[in-house]
């Protein structure tokens, strides 16, 4: 960075040079001159052999160098004088052949072009370098620039991306598609009256693709693209975040038809009133700048407001309500069928073996955003070329998601017998309380391989979409839960901190069963938990809507539910307790198991040899129909 400050200065410091050079060149007198004396007596001595006058300076060439040099000059005060004094002297030597010839050029005429230009010259090169220094103390004094908005004209990468580049999001799209039509034809709308939103607010969770939507807008579209993130507005100094704001949508007016695009607009759009700046703090003054700007819209300026964020709960409600934030498009998780989608745009450019089945990488991925399924077809890729592999095959599928879920494997961590023997009792407990409960996800995998923090894990992958959880379903996730912790008291007769993430998970459950969800007959149906004022985190709330008593109560309902939970995973796993000690046997044995294999031991069928696809067993189907879950 130094570096590139210094050539600047180099290239200044070089002009200067160069000018000065030429100046000099222009007015210097030659270090050759003689005094007028010298010259009289070097034709006396008989030693010029020739001459030229030129104005009136005069060249001579020596016959006997002087100081070295045979070429010397002189500067005549006097011409008529000097023709006077040297004319006869003159006349002899060339008679005599000493004076080979001499000659009196004309004068010229006085030109102002030789006064004025180097004048001229001199200032020019002089405006030059104060113009340099003056845009360079400008660019390197960042309060220059405070109050410019650092949006990104156009997509980053240059390439337009269009809603083909979009899987996944079909009522999405359709939604976009009006203020596509809106800026492409606005006069089919205003004839009839209608107004287009002036803003559309994306929610989601992140990695869902609302970036890419909002840049496959502009790209339908064809107009200008202006994007900043929402913490780009904000600084130390009061004031600059509602200059930036001002500028964003000058500039937007400027190249309208245009489509701004703030990205994590919940850093400067979070409610008023909750920081302890009160009503002079800078984020609130930004955030009114833009509800002021986003409000003063006429119909016809063709610029439209796209916002993305994950967190809509904290936006302020001033910039919610219609003529702001008009409309707000949830953009989910993708369904089976997106997800394939999804996977067949990220798959452009990947060499997929013959085995690769994209509808069976989508079934068995339930819950993945876009953006997972695209890490999940990179660290594939990245898998494939570590093991010089020239295309992707289900293998580097299969290990690249267990990567992503659970961290990659340590297989050089040294274990004691115990050590994976108490690993193996807990990742059986939990797998052997999933088989027995109804509700639960079936078992994919089993592995006693440190994988991330984790010494063993126990995956389990939902074989369908459904996002709505009933009570039965959450009480049976926590009996789940607490396979490790229950399987360990029973069979090792101690308990380690193994369990901790466990314990923690199946507490929150249950007290968002309790509390939150309204599923506890003793308190009713009642919500006890709210969010709570966002200011500098959720942990900082010390106010409750409820009283001490009823917090009581809750702390007991919800060890009830935790004793309870306990007491069935005890019994399922007191009385599967031979199929549990096969299940260690077998994963002390070969340290990883299918869950083919784990279905095999528990139904007392003979176990076959491991498939290298274990996530992925069980979602193929011949007949195209959802696999039956147990």
């Amino acid at each position: 960075m130094k570096n590139r400050r210094l050539i600047p200065l180099v290239l200044y410091l070089l002009v200067l040079i160069a000018a000065f050079t030429w100046l000099s060149d222009l007015f210097q007198t030659d270090v050759n001159q003689i005094p007028y004396s010298e010259v009289v007596e070097l034709f006396r001595q008989e030693q010029v052999k020739n001459f030229v006058v030129d104005g009136n300076v005069i060249t001579m060439n020596l016959y006997t160098p002087l100081n070295g040099e045979t070429t010397i000059t002189s500067t005549l005060a006097d011409l008529d004088g000097f023709q006077q004094q040297m004319g006869d002297l003159l006349t002899e030597q060339v008679e005599s052949g000493v004076l080979e010839y001499y000659h009196y050029l004309p004068e010229e005429g006085f030109s102002p072009y030789t006064l004025i230009l180097p004048l001229l010259v001199v200032g020019l090169i002089l405006l030059f370098v104060w113009a340099m220094f003056m845009s360079r103390a400008n660019s390197a004094n960042p309060l220059n620039n405070f109050g410019k908005a650092r949006t990104v004209l156009g997509v980053p990468d240059g390439k337009k991306v269009t809603f083909a580049d979009v899987a996944g999001a079909d009522e999405e799209k359709e939604e976009l598609q009006e203020v596509v039509d809106f800026l492409r034809n606005p006069e089919k709308f205003t004839e009839i009256g209608a107004r287009i939103p002036h803003g559309l607010l994306l929610v989601g969770p992140p990695g869902t693709g609302k970036t890419l939507l909002a840049r496959a807008v502009a790209g339908e579209a064809d107009v200008q693209f202006l994007s900043i993130s929402g913490s780009d507005f904000v600084e130390m100094y009061v004031g600059v975040g509602a200059s930036r704001v001002r500028d964003l949508f000058d500039q937007a007016k400027k190249v309208a038809p245009a489509i701004i695009f703030i990205d994590e607009i919940d850093a400067v759009g979070r409610k008023r009133g909750s920081g302890l700046g009160g009503g002079h703090d800078e984020k609130e003054q930004t955030l009114n700048q833009l509800l002021v700007e986003m409000d003063g819209f006429s119909r016809t300026e063709g610029v439209i407001v796209l916002a993305a964020t994950n967190r809509p709960d904290i936006l302020d409600p001033a910039l919610l309500r219609p003529g702001r934030f008009d409309r707000q498009i949830h953009v989910g998780r993708p369904d089976v069928k997106g997800r394939e989608e999804i996977l067949k745009v990220h798959a452009k450019g990947k060499r997929l073996d013959a085995s690769v089945n994209l509808k069976t990488i989508a079934r068995s991925t339930a819950g993945f955003t876009g953006a997972d399924l695209s890490n999940l077809l990179n660290e594939a890729a990245i898998l494939a070329a570590r093991e010089n592999r020239p295309v992707l095959t289900m293998v580097d599928l299969n290990e690249a998601l267990m990567k992503i879920t659970a961290g990659p494997a340590k297989k050089s961590r040294v274990q004691t017998r115990k050590d994976l023997k108490e690993t193996a009792i807990h990742e059986a407990g939990h797998a052997v309380a999933m088989y027995n409960l109804p509700t639960h996800d079936p078992v994919r995998h089993i592995t006693i391989i440190p994988r991330g923090q984790s010494l063993g894990a126990t995956w389990y992958l939902p074989t369908d979409d459904s996002a709505n959880l009933t009570r039965n379903q959450m009480y049976e996730q926590i009996v789940s839960l607490l396979g490790g912790r229950v399987a360990e008291a029973l069979f090792i007769g101690d308990i380690s901190v193994g369990a901790s993430n466990d314990i923690d998970r199946a507490s929150k459950l249950a007290r968002d069963m309790v509390a939150r969800y309204g599923m506890c007959e003793k308190l009713g149906t009642v919500s006890y938990l709210d969010g709570g004022e966002v200011f500098i985190g959720r942990d900082y709330q010390t106010t409750k809507s409820y009283s001490e008593k009823v917090a009581g109560t809750i702390d007991d309902e919800v060890k009830a539910l935790i004793d309870k939970a306990y007491d069935r995973c005890r019994q399922i796993l007191l009385e599967n307790e031979q199929k549990l000690h096969q299940v260690v046997d077998f994963l002390l044995k070969k340290e990883s198991m299918t869950g083919e294999q784990f279905e095999a031991i528990m139904k007392g069928e003979p176990v076959e040899e491991a498939s290298a696809t274990a996530l992925f067993d069980g979602f193929e189907t011949s007949d195209g129909k959802e696999p039956e879950s147990k």
